[in-house]
């Protein structure tokens, strides 16, 4: 048996890879689930219907597995795939062969492909449901599969990485600085599921938690989604993991059960992340890099977070 374990999905780059070495830090052993096992696998991952887009992005479940090893902690790679639901069954009982229980889920792995930033009119039905049932049910299938024995070790805590899009309108459409329907209706959606797990299971020691980690600087946000108008100048993804890492550590999370955390705010109000400035969701015409020094001011109206 291991000792504290977690199960970060989407973690071989961005917000899920920083989720997973920020609780390795903290003292977890990791399973980390995503499609990419090595650097360099070519797979589609356009975010629209016009175009095609193979090429590589950078990270990988193997590099990830690295950092989580150089902290000291044990990683236990596992590829899933969200809309394949025999791969999130076989994921989440590899994990639970190999070491017996897991004490933290996090949901961090969405829908990649075609309709993310297409116009209503343009995108399929089709991609429409791909997007819930990789955004919305996935996440539940592996709850099926994961709570069942948390609740039987006495609790555990669900982490959903939300998003301000379930809950807020683009101010412009897809692909011209906002983002598709799929995408919100999804993660509109998503967002509910902690408010009836912490109603439902708290008298059975699980605690469910939504982070909304606003515009973070990803690997992919800087490879794929600068033609859709979507600035690459938020938070570094150690945000999101800090806080994660605290709600999965700290007793004073309790009283936190099924409410959504703004992560950037919650990180620098508590000062999980020393030397990050905070953040500067008020600038909304002005860019920042990650010390906070100005880089340069964009057109009026262009939200940077």
């Amino acid at each position: 048996m291991a000792g504290r374990v977690a199960f970060v999905t989407g973690a071989s780059r961005g917000i899920g890879k920083a989720c997973a070495v920020e609780l390795a830090k903290a003292g977890f052993d990791v399973a980390i689930m995503a499609r990419t096992m090595e650097e360099g696998e070519a797979r589609e991952h356009s975010s629209t219907v016009k175009a095609s887009d193979t090429s590589p992005l950078p990270g990988s479940l193997a590099s990830t597995a690295a950092l989580v090893r150089d902290v000291g902690r044990d990683a236990l790679v596992v590829q899933g795939d969200l809309l394949d639901r025999a791969s999130l069954g076989a994921a989440a009982t590899k994990v639970l062969d190999a070491w017996g229980h897991v004490d933290v889920v996090v949901h961090n792995a969405r829908y990649i492909g075609p309709g993310h930033m297409d116009r209503f009119l343009d995108t399929p039905i089709e991609l429409l449901q791909k997007q819930i049932d990789g955004n919305v049910l996935a996440p539940l299938v592996l709850n099926k599969l994961l709570l069942p024995a948390m609740i039987d070790r006495g609790g555990g805590i669900v982490v959903n990485i939300t998003s301000a899009s379930g809950y807020a309108d683009p101010t412009r459409p897809a692909g011209e600085g906002g983002w598709g329907m799929g995408y919100g209706v999804s993660k509109g959606a998503f967002q509910r599921i902690a408010g009836f797990l912490a109603i439902e299971l708290a008298d059975q020691g699980i605690r469910c938690f939504n982070v909304q980690p606003g515009l973070i600087a990803t690997e992919r946000i800087a490879q794929d989604m600068a033609k859709f108008g979507i600035e690459n100048a938020g938070a570094p993804p150690e945000v999101v993991g800090a806080v994660v890492a605290w709600l999965c550590t700290s007793p004073d999370a309790d009283a936190l059960n099924g409410q959504n955390l703004e992560a950037q705010h919650f990180c620098h109000e508590r000062g999980l992340l020393p030397g990050w400035p905070g953040p500067r969701w008020h600038d909304n015409n002005i860019r920042y890099d990650r010390s906070g020094a100005i880089l340069e001011e964009l057109e009026a109206g262009l939200a940077t977070s």
